[in-house]
């Protein structure tokens, strides 16, 4: 590790010239304490490193200095193969591996070829924590420890134990055979038998997890896209699901289908057909061209009940009438409370 954090170093300084210790601390994920002792170390092996005081100061190379420490370790290699599969670094607990990868891909170019390269990439901007409306996407927090002990024991095909924390449970220990790993929507899943039976378990509920020496139980070859396929329809498949029938503006179909768990019926609303309320002439005026008469389904009431409410007046719940109950009910109550001045 601390060759990696040397290399590292060294790569920092030859590619962003004088840095603090405080900068080079943050960069490599270290004490600044540590970085001195580097900075020793390197020294004494041969590296022209040298220090410049005051208030600009900092540490630098010598010009001229180039050395071919830029072999690739297996977690850099692999961050960068997760790098193109969204923000996967991060969920994995890969992303200090990726930030060391990509340094040493950018030293081994030819030395022309740097600038341009660093310039292009600096030009690129790939799933940005917010989006336009500064809403920030929701990653899931998995400690680089826990992160660490999974990535080791599904690579090394051993046995895992979880202190896993299930929605609405206390947590407890529990041994599994992993699988593999897979990232949706910046959340991380291990997949994994236990004593046989399917089990997906979410990385940010993992509290602590020990890599045993105990082969995993589990085929030599695996097809995890197949496999995820097939837990996502037993899991919609499960639980309290509820159908609910509803009318939908057209220009909210995308949304909606991204909050439901399937779409069971879908057609054009005929030419002056209006809701259960019956109000539909003012719906009408934004020039939608129609609506649409829809069924789906969602993981329970509370689901559908917040689904639907994020579409305001663009949707309308015809059933099941405690849908629709509950929606009035909110409407009131928020009508309610800014019904007097404050």
């Amino acid at each position: 590790m601390r060759a990696d954090r040397l290399v590292s170093l060294v790569l920092l300084l030859r590619q962003r010239g004088r840095l603090s210790a405080a900068t080079l601390a943050h960069e490599l994920e270290v004490s600044t304490r540590t970085v001195l002792r580097d900075i020793e170390a390197l020294s004494a092996a041969g590296v022209p490193v040298y220090a410049e005081r005051g208030r600009h100061g900092g540490f630098a190379l010598l010009p001229g200095f180039r050395t071919e420490l830029t072999g690739l370790n297996h977690d850099e290699a692999l961050s960068l193969l997760v790098a193109g599969l969204g923000r996967g670094e991060q969920v994995f607990g890969l992303g200090s591996a990726l930030a060391s990868a990509m340094r040493k891909v950018v030293d081994a170019l030819p030395e022309g070829s740097q600038a341009t390269a660093s310039d292009a990439a600096r030009r690129m901007l790939i799933e940005p924590e917010t989006d336009l409306l500064a809403r920030r996407a929701a990653v899931d927090e998995v400690p680089g420890d826990v992160a660490a002990e999974v990535r080791r024991a599904v690579f090394a095909g051993h046995k895992l134990r979880l202190h896993y924390a299930a929605a609405g449970r206390p947590p407890a220990w529990r041994t599994v055979d992993p699988i593999g790993l897979v990232t949706v929507r910046d959340r991380g899943y291990l997949l994994a038998t236990r004593s046989g039976e399917d089990r997906t378990y979410r990385l940010s509920r993992v509290l602590a997890a020990e890599e045993l020496p105990e082969p995993a139980e589990r085929p030599d070859h695996v097809d995890l896209d197949r496999i995820w396929r097939d837990r996502s329809t037993r899991f919609r498949a499960g639980g309290d699901q509820v159908a609910v029938e509803l009318r939908l503006r057209p220009s909210r179909r995308e949304e909606l289908a991204g909050t439901a768990l399937a779409v069971l019926a879908e057609a054009a609303e005929a030419d002056g057909v209006g809701g259960a309320g019956g109000a539909d002439g003012a719906d009408g005026a934004d020039g939608a061209g129609g609506w649409l008469r829809m069924t789906v389904t969602f993981q329970d009431a509370r689901h559908a009940e917040w689904a639907l409410w994020q579409l305001a007046t663009d949707a309308e719940a015809l059933a099941p009438p405690s849908l629709r109950t509950a929606l009035r009910d909110r409407a009131l109550a928020l009508a309610a409370r800014y019904d007097t001045p404050p």
